[in-house]
């Protein structure tokens, strides 16, 4: 425990700064000095760049405090890295620190076995401190059972080099998984892990100290209403007219003041979320200050308010603690304060950046915020190149996010004297010639029309997004139309997706224009190819580009803003006179890297040349040789070439969801390579003439493989992800087969097959552990163990018969490719001897599942005999292992599915006769199993609806979930999710295929 450190926090109640030993240069060294000390700078305001718990804030100890560990040793912490992953815990002078190494994904834990009684409300607190490179810095809480998690994460965690107390309060501490489930509440903590997560991966050193169970009083009862007086008022325009709840009477400020102030004071600690002001007209201060009194009868600034254009001020003030809050007027309006509203809003008002923009939708007209704001279900589609890493999106309704986790351009009309949004005009979506990756939004309102078109350009690394918007007047004579583009810090993916990239909003700290470029934050991100009539801008404070300007037919004289929310916007308009029958382009370009678009870029020529160039890569052998079925009714042959058309478009998105050769689902969530879905897009591209692509994704993932010889799940920009998926190694091995038979290419089979030996000694190592005494007799005996490679079983590792089916696969292309090869005959002799062995109690395993639960069904897994068609149509296709299986098992698993498909299609209702909610689109594969077990009608009916189900039929896109409910935000995954897509080329292929 560093005393001197937690003295004076408590004494000045400020943080302290600390120069962290052992750090030279962001590189950990052994051993390390004390640290001097130094009192730092006073608390931070909050802004919009926060999301609450980073900031310095000091907690004095009190009797309702119960240290953990002080840290005066270290003896009870042991390290839990993940696989490829180093992490030493050293004694630091009374400190616990973390020294971490990562090669790629994974994360270092430091874990303590504890026991501890939770009460009614807690939180655990602990002082932290680091350096090195953003993270991801989680707290966990494992209960009784060992088996049940809860966590607190804190998402791209910048360590602070001055000590800084967190505190994760229980409403903070979410289930993370396990078998009991978020409806058991937690009560007892038997260990605790502190965990950094690689964020950006790369060393670096975390210091943790003084790590406490803190026991929060629970008030009861309604909160007490403040008591609110000012340091002036006129007449009888008293404070207290502020907080009546009435919004015709109000608080006023005398004039003879040069500050004034405004406090309100609670009987105790209060917690809020943030303040909404509503300001007489002309009243607003020019800048004003909000502070915040936490019980030591000091005051520490909180929001700094600059430029107010007065009306409601929302202000974003999350996880804020206070037993007085006061506004301070630094720079008067042209007239004195005068508040008719002031409202102290709740902790869920601000929990998150996406949470506080949400409720400033809800005041607002339907169509002025996107649709995923306003709490409904949305969708997109994706805007970029093949091989490029960096890829735009486009919205439903028209928007364009400049790239991953930036900032969206939105289109608006202005049509006699209103400001037309997506809520007020009839929408549709397309995709040019029906199926090349290169979306278009389509907008119709009354005689006008609006059609904007995206697609990417540019070489990859140095890729723009062309933007086209063009109207067209269908009326009578000719007219002028007012075409905005609105630049706000809102991301095209929505709120509700929440992995990886979360989604929501961005951040605009500067926006200014110069000639035909806007500038964010310095950087030139727009491009207006066609100049504008004006441009203008505006900081948080001063209003909403669209809501708090457009709306009102009017538009900011900045030309260039800067905003301390980091929440600045702007917009430009064009306006254009649109003879009858004609149409009128304008256009923009995205730069999604350093680079710019060509100053002169002809808008038409580039989507036209993207158009020619997707043409070329699609239309070719044998994807253009998916023809319906001959003799096929009418009704059928148009149902095909509808989903020939949507394999069509598969493809084109998987290509563009690539990152150079790397296979990804998607851009966002999932802008990862899972050897899983790479495996099986890759053989979904194999199957329609792109070897390249596929030999290219083998290549690059190959290089990964960890030197046991596993494949590792999947691996990103930081390198390989150590999580242990035992499908994993299997796919692989199949991956290399696959290529082989489709390249022939001697020379890189060479190159691989001491992997695959590799990676067969790696699936026998774990065969063996279920080979022991311990499972000898039993349906584990001889398969892998249990792994969460299966989503549906991440709660609690399952023995996933997913997993087994593809080592199955894997060993017994590895037997194929030894011929290949020319191994010695020993050698494939002893891989026949593996398959063999292992495919004999896998067969066991299966038929003993079954006896045990009294299933008729092939399992999903071992452990709960569950009923999983979707998985275990990889026993037909890839796997081939239906002569393992009991006889009809098969059969009788898709005989199931069938009647819950169309019972769910015919009725809306699952088996219990509950209305469906949900189901994830990997559902097509069972198409193909259909197609396998001679079921052609059946299969046709599964793709008319799966067809019908996709969330923009015109885009041909799935995202991972489809929920029922078009009103229901939730998260959907990518999209389109290239691993759903290729599930459907494939099953399409074995309805059509040649």
């Amino acid at each position: 425990m560093r005393r001197v450190a937690i003295a004076a926090l408590v004494a000045t109640g400020s943080a302290v700064a600390m120069v962290f030993p052992g750090v030279v240069d962001g590189s950990t060294i052994a051993g390390g000095a004390g640290a001097p000390l130094a009192v730092a700078a006073p608390v931070s305001m909050v802004d919009w760049s926060t999301d609450g718990g980073n900031g310095p804030v000091a907690t004095p100890p009190s009797s309702l405090t119960q240290m953990i560990d002080d840290m005066s040793t270290i003896d009870a912490w042991t390290a839990a890295p993940a696989d490829g992953v180093k992490l030493d815990l050293v004694a630091d002078d009374g400190t616990l620190r973390m020294n971490y190494v990562f090669a790629g994904g994974g994360w270092a834990i430091a874990r303590r076995e504890v026991d501890l009684e939770l009460t009614e409300n807690w939180a655990i607190a602990f002082l932290v401190g680091g350096h090195g490179q953003v993270q991801h810095l989680e707290l966990k809480l494992i209960d009784e059972t060992g088996e049940n998690v809860w966590w607190h994460v804190r998402r791209d965690y910048t360590f602070p080099k001055v000590w800084t107390d967190l505190r994760s309060k229980k409403r903070q501490v979410q289930f993370a998984w396990g078998p009991g489930g978020a409806e058991r509440p937690l009560h007892h903590i038997k260990a605790i892990e502190i965990a950094v997560t690689a964020g950006s991966g790369g060393t670096g050193s975390v210091w943790i100290d003084d790590l406490r169970l803190e026991t929060i009083p629970v008030n009861r009862g309604p909160v007490p209403e403040p008591a609110i007086e000012a340091t002036s008022q006129v007449g009888s325009h008293g404070a207290d007219l502020a907080l009546d709840g009435d919004p015709a009477t109000w608080w006023q400020a005398g004039r003879e003041e040069r500050t004034t102030t405004l406090t309100m004071q609670f009987g105790r600690e209060q917690e809020f979320g943030g303040l909404t002001i509503d300001w007489l007209p002309g009243t607003c201060p020019r800048e004003y200050l909000i502070e915040l009194d936490e019980g030591d009868g000091l005051w520490r600034p909180a929001l700094h308010v600059p430029g107010s254009d007065g009306g409601r001020d929302q202000l974003y003030m999350p996880e804020s603690e206070a037993l007085r809050v006061r506004l301070s007027a630094l720079v008067p309006g042209a007239q004195p304060p005068a508040i008719a509203e002031l409202k102290l809003q709740p902790l869920g008002w601000s929990q998150s950046k996406e949470a506080f923009v949400m409720n400033l939708a809800k005041e607002a007209r339907r169509g002025l915020y996107p649709r995923g704001f306003t709490g409904e279900h949305t969708a997109w589609t994706v805007v970029g190149q093949d091989l490029d890493a960096r890829e735009g999106l486009i919205g439903r309704d028209g928007a364009i996010e400049a790239g991953p986790g930036a900032f969206s351009v939105e289109p608006f009309l202005w049509r006699g004297g209103k400001l037309v949004t997506w809520q007020d005009v009839e929408g549709s979506q397309s995709l040019v010639d029906g199926y090349l990756p290169i979306p278009q939004v389509h907008w119709r309102y009354g005689d006008l029309s609006l059609t904007v078109t995206a697609a990417g350009a540019g070489p990859a690394g140095a890729s723009y997004i062309v933007a086209r918007y063009r109207l067209e007047n269908h009326g009578a004579k000719s007219d002028t139309a007012r075409l905005f583009l609105a630049v706000r810090p809102l991301q095209v993916n929505p709120p509700s997706q929440f992995l990886n990239i979360r989604g929501g909003t961005s951040d605009i700290r500067q926006l200014e224009r110069e000639g035909d470029l806007v500038r964010v934050d310095g950087r030139p991100r727009l491009q207006l190819l066609t100049e504008p009539t004006g441009w203008g801008a505006s900081p948080f404070f001063g209003g909403d580009i669209v809501a708090d300007w457009m709306e009102q037919g009017r538009m900011p004289a900045a030309q260039a803003v800067g905003c301390v929310m980091n929440a600045a916007s702007g917009g430009a308009w064009w306006d254009v006179v649109v003879p009858a029958g004609a149409a009128r382009d304008i256009a923009v370009a995205l730069p999604l890297y350093e680079a710019l678009a060509p100053a002169k870029l002809d808008a038409n020529k580039a989507l036209k040349d993207a158009a020619r160039a997707w043409h070329k890569t699609l239309d070719k052998a044998p994807l253009k040789n998916l023809k319906a079925p001959r003799g096929a009714s009418p009704e059928r042959r148009a149902l095909a070439e509808k989903a020939i058309l949507a394999a069509k478009a598969q493809v084109g998105w998987i290509l563009v969801n690539r990152a150079g050769p790397a296979i990804q689902p998607g851009t966002r969530s999932y802008a990862r390579s899972w050897i899983r879905d790479g495996a099986l897009t890759g053989e979904a591209l194999l199957r329609m003439g792109f070897t390249k692509e596929a030999r290219a994704f083998l290549e690059w993932y190959a290089p990964h493989q960890y030197s046991n010889g596993k494949a590792p799940c999947v691996v990103d920009a930081r390198g390989a992800d150590p999580v242990p998926e035992h499908d994993s190694t299997g796919e692989f091995i199949h991956l290399v087969a696959q290529v082989w038979r489709h390249t022939q290419d001697r020379k890189l089979l060479r190159e691989m097959w001491p992997r695959v030996q590799r990676g067969v000694d790696y699936l026998e190592s774990l065969l063996e552990t279920r080979r022991t005494d311990e499972f000898r007799g039993t349906h584990f005996h001889g398969i892998l163990p249990p792994s969460i490679s299966h989503e549906g079983y991440s709660a609690k590792p399952m023995h996933s018969y997913w997993d087994d089916f593809f080592c199955l696969l894997g060993l017994r292309d590895a037997v194929w490719l030894a011929d290949q090869v020319g191994a010695p005959a020993a050698e494939v002799a002893r891989l026949q001897a593996i398959h063999d062995r292992f495919a004999a109690d896998l067969q066991a395993s299966v038929a003993a599942a079954m006896s045990h639960h009294g299933s008729d069904y092939v399992p999903g897994c071992a452990d709960l005999g569950d009923f999983d068609a979707t998985s275990t149509t990889i026993a037909l296709d890839p796997c081939d292992a239906a002569a393992l299986l009991p006889q009809g098992a098969l059969e009788r698993t898709f005989e199931r599915y069938w009647e819950f498909f169309a019972g769910r299609r015919d009725s809306g209702t699952l088996p219990d006769g509950k209305p469906w909610r949900d189901f994830t689109p990997y559902e097509v594969r069972c198409i193909g199993a259909a197609a396998r077990l001679g079921w052609t009608d059946r299969a046709w009916e599964m793709t008319e609806w799966f067809l019908s189900q996709q969330a923009v039929p015109g885009w041909k896109v799935w995202g991972e979930v489809v929920w029922r409910d078009p009103l229901e935000a939730k998260f959907i995954g990518d999209m389109p999710h290239g691993w759903v897509g290729s599930d459907f080329v494939r099953a399409v292929g074995d309805l059509v295929g040649p």
